[in-house]
């Protein structure tokens, strides 16, 4: 059967500055395998595969691969996907928000003239990190402990694990390793200088599932957790505006807001590079 498909540009302020993300229509006749092998060919990040939703409430549905597994929740690949469904017709429920449903439940998207928006799941792991993993990661990164400021298990899904350090000049000062002896969902994050229109500066490593270690340009998942943090910890005040991608030549910019309930949104802009009717 053949698939139309969308190559979208996600948290571009210009075409290629973002993060890509392959979205795949009508895959009900689809297994997980074939999915995944779909997923390590394209070789980006993540590859989204769209299904008519389940539950009543829900506008669509999406599973969400990367190169080694199948995730219950990402950030560019929600932005992405419903871009793409919006961009096909698709008509939300409610007008005032559209319904994703994937494995980590309903998430709530808003859009605006220029941009979406999502709203940032509950973590299924938060605290702090053990200092011996704390060591571990500071070597893997190639600074002492002491550059360190604070680290926290903040996973809404991915796995992450962030570490903040004094700024974003040494975030993007970083060099770490090629490889890591275990599985890593590593962010990383530094403030900007004050009076600078971007509040912090992010960085995302993750090994793939041959175990190298690849960094991710543009990270949703990452930036919605990390802003729960910051802002929890009195270390941040939404809204704010946070760059990503600088180390391997994109500029994504992210839009973090905050509600009436004090709930994250993570928006920025998204935008179809490449569409097609034939992937099969």
């Amino acid at each position: 059967m053949k698939h139309r498909f969308q190559l979208v540009d996600v948290f571009s302020e210009s075409p290629y500055s973002g993060n890509p993300l392959a979205v795949v229509f009508d895959a009900d006749d689809l297994d997980t395998i074939e999915m995944q092998k779909i997923t390590r060919w394209l070789n980006f990040s993540e590859t989204a595969f769209l299904f008519a939703p389940t539950h009543p409430e829900a506008d669509y549905r999406v599973r969400i691969f990367t190169l080694d597994r199948e995730m219950p929740f990402a950030g560019h690949p929600t932005l992405g996907s419903c871009h793409a469904w919006l961009s096909n017709g698709g008509q939300p429920l409610n007008t005032a928000e559209i319904i994703q449903e994937c494995g980590a439940g309903l998430i709530s998207i808003r859009r605006s003239d220029t941009a979406l928006a999502f709203k940032a799941p509950a973590l299924i792991r938060s605290g702090p990190v053990e200092e011996g993993k704390v060591h571990e990661i500071a070597q893997f990164l190639g600074i002492t402990r002491s550059k360190i400021v604070d680290a926290q298990w903040a996973d809404n899904g991915p796995g992450w694990l962030v570490v903040l350090l004094d700024s974003a000049q040494s975030v993007l000062n970083l060099r770490p390793a090629r490889d890591y002896p275990e599985r890593l969902d590593l962010g990383v994050v530094g403030p900007h200088s004050s009076g600078s229109a971007v509040k912090f500066e992010l960085r995302a490593f993750f090994t793939d599932h041959s175990g190298a270690v690849r960094e991710d340009p543009v990270t949703g998942s990452l930036n919605a957790s990390t802003a729960q943090w910051l802002i929890a910890s009195g270390r941040a005040v939404a809204p704010y505006v946070t760059s990503q991608g600088c180390a391997v030549g994109r500029a994504g910019q992210i839009y973090i807001t905050s509600d009436q309930h004090n709930c994250v949104w993570v928006g920025g802009n998204t935008k179809t590079i490449v569409s097609g009717n034939s992937f099969s």
